[in-house]
């Protein structure tokens, strides 16, 4: 955009004092907080200039001014530096995301809760897109007669199950038989590949009748392929009522009514991944939506910060923030990176 360094430091001026205070900021407030050596009449001309190219704008019930969606924008992409965590700070996160881990969806709830308790704000994360990843384990257990848990180990490291009907006159062995038999011919198998025909190709040898045989087929099939659907986890969707940005009765039952909606939630993060430019700054990477970019209902006056988590070298799913547009962008990027990279690091670990 070109701004001059007079402009840039009196809107990145208004940003911080905004994002502190909650209150629109005039000239006389910028020379008090900010020792600018020029008089106000000057910072008022300058932040006229800023309004006219649509950074700021003027509340109707005051006379000082806020950040645009644009003014946001511009500082995030031209003004600000990522914080560096404390070494406290960083042990926190550390500490939640690493706390009773036996698999990747439990670093992945931990991670969630991290992230909002270390900013404040609704965190959300998502299982991997598993496409490319293949199967390598299948356990079907008995609960009671009529009713067996299907359990789904796949390649990234992931487990699903899912209770299934199965008819009531098989045995425990007999489903053990074929969850056996069904794993031994599959290993290996790109989920994409499995299909109802190469499930019952894989047991055609048992013993067991067809007609029994066919109903506990179909239901370990839609348990792998359920497999395969996206996880959302959200946590602190509360925290943003106690923000003076949503104190609002309207704007609040806006905010939770799409944030209860997780499987939209998860399709726009989808959409962001796709279509967002990632920003990189040294090891930091990640996506910023502001405002009236968020093609969400409800979310008009948040910001969306989100990157990509990697589990291996083909599978990756997306962890971030939903904050209000007034947020610490410096310290909250900060955040979600360092989640990302202990996320990493943990999963890695994991598969050792």
């Amino acid at each position: 955009m070109g701004l001059d360094d007079r402009k840039k430091q009196v809107l990145q001026a208004i940003v911080d004092d905004y994002v502190s205070t909650y209150e629109p900021v005039g000239s006389k407030a910028l020379i008090e907080r900010h020792n600018f050596s020029v008089s106000s009449a000057t910072l008022r001309n300058e932040m006229a200039e800023l309004e006219k190219l649509g950074l700021i704008e003027k509340p109707h019930t005051s006379a000082g001014r806020i950040p645009s969606d644009k003014g946001y924008r511009e500082y995030v992409d031209s003004l600000m530096h990522p914080d560096i965590l404390t070494a406290s700070e960083q042990q926190e996160i550390s500490d939640r995301i690493t706390d009773s881990v036996h698999e990747v969806t439990d670093l992945l709830k931990n991670a969630t809760n991290a992230l909002s308790e270390s900013t404040g704000f609704v965190s959300l994360a998502m299982t991997p897109r598993l496409t490319g990843s293949f199967l390598t384990q299948l356990k079907m257990l008995m609960i009671e007669p009529g009713k067996a848990l299907v359990v789904v180990v796949l390649s990234a490291g992931v487990v699903k199950d899912k209770v299934v009907r199965i008819p009531n006159f098989l045995t425990n062995e007999q489903i053990m038989q074929i969850s056996s038999a069904v794993e031994k011919n599959l290993y290996g198998k790109p989920l994409d590949e499995i299909t109802l025909i190469t499930l019952a190709s894989s047991v055609k040898e048992s013993e067991i009748p067809e007609a029994l045989m066919n109903q506990v087929i179909y239901e370990a099939y839609v348990a792998i392929k359920q497999a395969d659907k996206l996880d959302v986890y959200l946590e602190g969707e509360h925290k943003m009522l106690s923000l003076p940005d949503f104190s609002e009765l309207g704007r609040a039952r806006d905010l939770l009514g799409t944030l209860s909606h997780d499987g939209m939630v998860a399709g726009y993060v989808n959409e962001i991944e796709k279509s967002s430019e990632v920003v990189r700054s040294g090891d930091d990477t990640y996506m910023i939506r502001i405002g009236q970019e968020i093609a969400l209902e409800g979310l008009e006056d948040c910001s969306f910060i989100t990157t990509t988590y990697n589990i291996g070298d083909t599978l990756s799913g997306n962890i971030g923030v939903i904050g209000p547009k007034r947020m610490d962008y410096s310290k909250v990027i900060s955040q979600v990176n360092f989640v990302r990279k202990k996320l990493n690091d943990e999963i890695k670990r994991l598969g050792e």
